[in-house]
């Protein structure tokens, strides 16, 4: 990973829905960070800060460095509550990391290849079954994300979790829980033509047959 996100963070001791409603107002985003050895610590990031790395979607799934009293540590975005109605961040979930602790993080998949896919180009859909997966593996191996490669995908056919080709490393969580959960990831089917459309086609070759 080539991308590096720090934060400053700032110890906060009044808590409460209240004094939340307030560090808002002064432009920081209550949180918490907790995990590993040491107790979970309630803290603050600067709200201009926080938004601008929120725009890489890299943050989501990245070891970041916290700085906070004078030290640093490693750790993973876990949770974010949004505004439902207003574009701003309500409060985050900070997990400790350790570099030989093997940690759980849903990365995004970036599909390729799909415009080139036999399936697509033999007139078919591309239907996405899952946006993101959940991984597990140490820190140092963390992806940005997993691609799925679409360019020899056929007409109803699917590329299955089994199929990703992972990372050094790297492990699929929902893998480990036995048979029956290699779920589809994405798949081409036929478009499906709605009834209006099939009695639109069928009155226009009406129309042609009575003018020939």
């Amino acid at each position: 990973m080539t991308d590096s996100f720090e934060l400053i963070a700032e110890r906060r001791d009044d808590q409460g829905k209240g004094a939340s409603r307030r560090l808002r107002r002064t432009g920081r985003v209550p949180g918490i960070i907790y995990g590993g050895d040491k107790e979970p610590a309630a803290i603050s990031l600067e709200a201009r800060v926080l938004n601008k790395q929120l725009e890489n979607d890299a943050f989501y799934s990245h070891v970041l460095t916290v700085k906070l009293d004078g030290s640093e540590e490693k750790a993973i975005l876990r949770a974010l509550q949004r505004h439902p109605a207003q574009p701003m961040v309500l409060h985050f979930d900070l997990l400790r990391v350790n570099e030989d602790t093997p940690v759980r993080v849903h990365v995004p998949l970036h599909y390729v290849n799909e415009a080139t896919a036999p399936g697509v180009k033999a007139g078919g859909m591309v239907n996405h079954h899952m946006v993101e997966v959940e991984i597990s593996c140490l820190p140092r191996d963390l992806p940005e994300f997993i691609e799925v490669d679409l360019g020899a995908l056929e007409l109803n056919a699917a590329i299955h979790l089994t199929e990703l080709k992972l990372p050094a490393g790297v492990s699929l969580v929902e893998l480990s829980h036995g048979e029956g959960h290699d779920q589809a990831v994405v798949a081409i089917h036929p478009q499906r033509v709605s009834a209006a459309d099939a009695a639109e086609d069928a009155a226009a070759e009406g129309d042609e047959g009575g003018e020939a």
